[in-house]
């Protein structure tokens, strides 16, 4: 039995970003924390009765970004989660696709990869497949390195490319504010920039490891610690590429953030806030000075994929 189906999945931010050396394949080890934030996407999957694959999109207004800045073709996370859901299940119908995206664009913060997951989910319901959620898994792990973790949630740990996934102990909720632009940053072009300083020899780029201190300061719940032991890697490359985006982490350590970073590749700043009203307080005080096009506040850790209707 076929139904629609709307699935809600999570943006997200990398508490800690290690990279290590571009390997021979192209690619960089990574040691990372995630935590999902209740910034969310939300993707509906109606079954058609001829073979067609349909995708429309929305953006929220506090996305701040151009109706036409995602593709609606193939090239799409949504389309191809759903190609890879009738090919791995022989369905052989057409599905509608609806994206309400909640995630700034292009900002660091996964919302291509929540929207794959919400897809993969949205769709497997959709046409009763009887998927697993390991199964979702393998096939979103074969879309992007951060999709598995948009179909868990919470706060994870991330090896290898950031898709060899478990659980991290975490306490307490942690209260973010997000600081976006209009205009994203190239991943691979951080990624190059980040490769061209080691080159050059201005950073070292060695194994990548967690963090003992982020680590504990996630179990203990404590959010001061936490700001202190936030890293990433890709923050230098990343404002290399966008200097003007120091002036915003400026102007958040101005409000008594307790910590500030770069989110993944960018350019959205990620802010740590003491509580829920210091967040909105750091918000007022981003928005109030300008320079950022969206400013959000969220929570985290919110959970993963989780089918709606």
């Amino acid at each position: 039995m076929t139904r629609e189906v709307t699935v809600r999945a999570p943006g997200k931010l990398n508490l800690q970003l290690s990279v290590g050396p571009r390997q021979d394949d192209g690619f960089h080890p990574l040691a990372t924390v995630f935590q999902a934030v209740d910034l969310y996407e939300l993707v509906t999957a109606a079954p058609r009765h001829d073979d067609r694959f349909i995708l429309e999109m929305t953006m929220l207004p506090t996305v701040k970004a151009d109706q036409g800045a995602v593709p609606l073709d193939e090239t799409n996370l949504v389309m191809k989660a759903a190609r890879a859901v009738a090919a791995r299940y022989g369905i052989t119908d057409g599905v509608d696709l609806r994206v309400v995206k909640g995630v700034p664009v292009a900002g660091g913060m996964a919302g291509g990869s929540a929207d794959a997951g919400a897809a993969l989910l949205a769709c497997a319901e959709a046409w009763d497949v009887g998927a697993t959620r390991d199964e979702l898994d393998e096939l979103g792990a074969g879309l992007g390195a951060d999709v598995p973790f948009a179909l868990h949630g919470h706060t994870a740990v991330g090896l290898g490319r950031g898709d060899q996934l478990s659980p991290a102990m975490t306490h307490g909720e942690f209260h973010w504010v997000f600081a976006t632009q209009g205009h994203g940053l190239s991943t691979p072009l951080v990624y190059a920039e980040f490769d061209r300083q080691v080159a050059a020899g201005e950073r070292v780029a060695k194994a990548p490891s967690l963090s003992d201190a982020l680590m504990s300061a996630l179990m203990a719940g404590d959010p001061r610690a936490l700001g202190a032991a936030l890293h990433n890697d890709l923050q230098g490359p990343a404002l290399e590429l966008a200097p003007h985006l120091k002036r915003t982490m400026d102007l958040a350590h101005e409000a008594d953030a307790l910590g500030v970073m770069i989110s993944g590749s960018g350019p959205t700043v990620a802010v740590l806030a003491r509580s829920r009203q210091h967040a909105l307080a750091i918000a007022a005080h981003l928005s109030a000075v300008g320079g950022s096009d969206a400013v959000l506040t969220a929570s985290g850790p919110a959970p993963g994929a989780v089918v709606m209707t």
